[in-house]
């Protein structure tokens, strides 16, 4: 039977294509993943804030499949505004498709947290405009982000053609600047990151947190389903 281990529901932007990708090789045997798109093609503030509208409507579809946990992924539209819109958002999404729900920017905050992580650095692929917004959110949890570098890119086609060597490139430039960090922290799930997570944390020993992998990590826990969760975040429950 399909999904028989258990079945996890992902709320993604329209534009992307990784989430599903990189969910699907971490899962176990037997457990599925099953999604449904808000439209986005450009992460702007705009575009972001618009495509929200449909979370509730996205869940509700996701309920009919019999999903028993829902992922709302994808990190800046979790966090657009600020504290305490995270946790109002799985509240939603989880009433609307009546199970539990994680959503990837507070996913991230129990990831940093679990990890005993203070001083962090942080790489994206967004703007200036969002990447202010999501330093002030993770100031706001009480994390030191010790140094950011984003690509400046809004087309999200364009993000998810990034390859998992450009973030570890990403991430060793900006590790290096920062100096002693307690973990980097990759942001934006359609940022194809998986696999470059075990090369950077054996090379540059620090823990890496990225958008995915604290999503897929969050949903499984709700689940009580064990997965090939990469990294030392992997290690923890």
């Amino acid at each position: 039977m399909f999904g028989w281990r258990g079945r996890l529901g992902a709320v993604v932007p329209s534009s992307n294509t990784t989430v599903e990708g990189e969910f699907r090789r971490a899962v176990s045997d037997g457990a599925s993943v099953h999604s449904a798109r808000m439209p986005l093609e450009a992460v702007t503030v705009e575009e972001l804030d618009a495509m929200a509208d449909d979370a509730v409507e996205c869940a509700e579809r996701l309920s009919h499949a019999g999903v028993d946990v829902v992922a709302y992924a994808c990190t800046t539209g979790s966090l657009l505004h600020g504290p305490g819109f995270d946790s109002d958002l799985e509240a939603t999404l989880g009433e609307a498709a009546n199970v539990p729900a994680v959503a990837t920017a507070l996913s991230v905050k129990r990831a940093l947290r679990v990890l005993d992580a203070e001083r962090i650095a942080v790489v994206t692929p967004y703007t200036d405009e969002l990447n202010d917004r999501e330093a002030s959110y993770l100031d706001d949890a009480g994390f030191d982000v010790v140094e950011m570098d984003g690509r400046g890119i809004e087309a999200n086609a364009d993000i998810g053609s990034l390859r998992p060597a450009d973030a570890y490139r990403q991430v060793r430039g900006t590790v290096s600047k920062a100096g002693a960090v307690d973990a980097a922290f990759v942001s934006c799930t359609n940022y194809r990151t998986l696999p470059a997570i075990e090369p950077l944390e054996a090379d540059f020993d620090v823990p890496v947190v990225t958008s995915n992998q604290a999503t897929l990590w969050d949903a499984l826990r709700q689940l009580g389903v064990s997965a090939n969760v990469p990294g030392r975040l992997g290690d923890r429950e």
